[in-house]
């Protein structure tokens, strides 16, 4: 892999890991198309790369959050006695629990299937089939995304004022994400949506919860690259992978502020034409011999 290839996929996972588009399903079919997964041993290895970078995403959240993450550590601390509780705690510790129950779903059954989600499902046609189905689901709810974006409808629950069976609902709902090509911030934002959640609300939600389940992935994956012997070489060695990860954290921290700034004027239904146009433009290209997305 060269650093052109990691500034590429940085890219490609920062702009798409939070817009509900699937950062995997680009991923993938970005490497496709860079050639880097044509054999199995450099498919293994972009493939460990793309999990990798997503802690450029993980950094930009924690920018742009700074104020809410520093805040669930002091209650938590002050819940363990460490320091005194206010009056602030009691919102950061509803928000530090929610997003625990929320991650707990997707960190144990991602556990049990991970080997074979990967060695089934990182190819194009179930990507395109993920990605098409899951734009399809985005058009039928963005009328509701839109209604509940408005203040005329009333304020429903937020990330701090959830109930636990509602946070748990959302985490499993982002288990849903595991099938690459489906977007574990659209399941999580329409799963968020549908307990009673506002678009920009379940969004900055979804963010957060990205803290835990993409920071537990990613040092999973690079826990086993360093111990690996010959794995960092394979991906083109420390040099390309802190470039990837640099291209991911700034594409991510534009794409945030971004689509905050969108969710609070207008509906999902853009993302789901999106999805479905590049599903059916890809598969129609793979049918007719135009393209080929490796190993189908």
């Amino acid at each position: 892999m060269t650093i052109f290839d990691a500034i590429v996929l940085g890219i490609v996972e920062g702009v798409t890991e939070f817009i509900p588009v699937s950062s995997t399903g680009h991923l993938i079919l970005a490497a496709d198309f860079l050639g880097l997964r044509d054999e199995a041993s450099p498919r293994r290895s972009v493939d460990a790369f793309s999990i990798i970078i997503q802690g450029g995403a993980i950094l930009a959240v924690l920018g742009l959050y700074r104020n809410k993450v520093l805040g669930m550590l002091r209650a938590i601390f002050a819940s363990a006695g460490l320091m005194k509780f206010g009056p602030d705690h009691r919102h950061s510790i509803g928000l530090a629990r929610n997003i625990t129950l929320a991650f707990l779903p997707a960190a144990v059954i991602g556990l049990m299937f991970e080997d074979l989600i990967q060695s089934r499902l990182f190819r194009p046609v179930p990507v395109l089939v993920a990605l098409f189905f899951g734009g399809i689901a985005m058009i039928l709810a963005s009328k509701t995304v839109r209604a509940r974006s408005g203040v005329s409808q009333g304020r429903g629950p937020g990330p701090e004022t959830l109930v636990p069976m509602q946070a748990l609902l959302i985490g499993f709902a982002q288990c849903l994400a595991m099938w690459p090509g489906t977007s574990r911030s659209m399941v999580t934002i329409l799963g968020g949506i549908g307990v009673g959640m506002r678009a920009k609300e379940s969004a900055e939600f979804s963010f957060l919860l990205a803290l835990p389940t993409l920071g537990a992935a990613c040092l999973w994956k690079l826990r086993k690259v360093v111990v690996e012997p010959g794995a960092v070489e394979l991906l083109g060695g420390w040099a390309v992978i802190l470039i990837g990860l640099a291209a991911a954290t700034i594409a991510a921290f534009l794409s945030v502020k971004w689509l905050i700034s969108y969710l609070a004027r207008g509906g999902l239904a853009i993302f789901g034409w999106w999805r479905v146009a590049l599903a059916l433009l890809l598969g129609f290209a793979m049918y007719s011999g135009w393209i080929t997305l490796g190993t189908s």
